[in-house]
This record gives structure tokens, sequence and C-alpha cells, in this order.
């Protein structure tokens, strides 16, 4: 998994690529927590439960209806998150989703449950480039830790700026008035 230091990054790149008057920012903040909520079920450890279970590590908090229930919940807060319905479901969808695909992406693990509860298996995606981060937190401060920060400063926080940063040139583009090199 990458660390709960990166997983923001891709709704903070949304929300900042689209502008507040698309994300605002207490949707973004909840974007935020969407991003990192799938890890609690670390705490699954603590009772006993075993990281390939469907309820352990990147089971079912990992799932697209476990995103799908965290939109909905966020859905049901729109007002408080001052964005509508759809778009709060939306983003918090995607910002929870994002969270398992970039745990396929790392090189360590058992693979993620996006199909749960329909089926228990666990995927990665084809090319596995991030380095997996301790589940120590302690262990991030090692050598070891600086190479997960470095592999996910470059596999997560560089295509997410340019992603952040191409949508906000996007998005001034479209505000900017048309040229009109004949008028005087």
């Amino acid at each position: 998994m990458p660390t709960a230091l990166s997983h923001p990054a891709f709704p903070l790149a949304i929300g900042i690529g689209l502008g507040r008057s698309a994300v605002p920012a207490q949707l973004v903040a909840a974007g935020v927590v969407a991003s990192v909520l799938p890890d609690l079920d670390v705490v699954a450890f603590r009772f006993g439960i075993p990281y390939a279970a469907q309820f352990g590590h990147r089971g079912f908090s990992h799932s697209l209806a476990f995103a799908t229930l965290v939109a909905l919940l966020g859905a049901g807060c729109h007002r408080l998150l001052r964005s509508g319905p759809m778009a709060t479901f939306a983003f918090l969808f995607a910002a929870t989703v994002s969270h398992g695909v970039l745990d396929a992406f790392t090189n360590g693990g058992l693979g993620v449950a996006f199909f749960w509860p329909f089926s228990p298996t666990r995927y990665f995606a084809p090319v596995r480039m991030i380095q997996v981060a301790p589940l120590a937190a302690a262990r991030l401060l090692s050598h070891r830790g600086a190479v997960v920060l470095a592999s996910e400063l470059l596999w997560v926080w560089l295509p997410c700026a340019v992603l952040g940063a191409v949508l906000a040139f996007s998005r001034s583009r479209m505000r900017a008035p048309a040229a009109r090199p004949w008028a005087p």
C-alpha cells in the first residue's frame, strides 16, 4: 500500500485542478478522508482477522461496494459539503476507489478485492511500480521508508500534480474569452 501521505494526492489533484467552484474545500477535505478510509481495515489485525480474509487488509474496504457506500453516505451530507448530491457522490466515489487502485499498483501484499462481496478474488494492476509501504509507521523512518517515499513521489504525486495542472489549465482555457486578432 502507498502511505497515508500519498492516498490523498488524487482527490487533492482533482479538487485543485477543477477549482473551488466545482469542488468546494469541504468536499476536497471529505475526499482526502475518503481516500485514506479503506486502510482503517488494519484494525482487523487487532481482532485476529488475517490479512487474506474478506474483512482483512485490502479486502471489503478496498472494494467498489465500499466506495459506493462511502459515496452514498457523503451524498446524503452534500449540503454540509457545499456541493450537489451527484457531484458529491462522484467525487467521493472516485476518491475512495483511488485508494484500491493505487494499492493495486504496489509491489507487495495480496492484491485488492475490488469486486467484494461478489468475488473474494484479489487483483493487482498489470504493472506494479509503487514500492509497498511497511504497515508499521515507525519503519518509514528508515532507508526502506525513504525508498517507499521516493517511489510515491515518482509514481503517485508527480502524475497527480500533472493531472491537477492539466485540469487547471483546461479550466483556465475554457474561461478565457476567445481572442479576436482583427478587433481594434
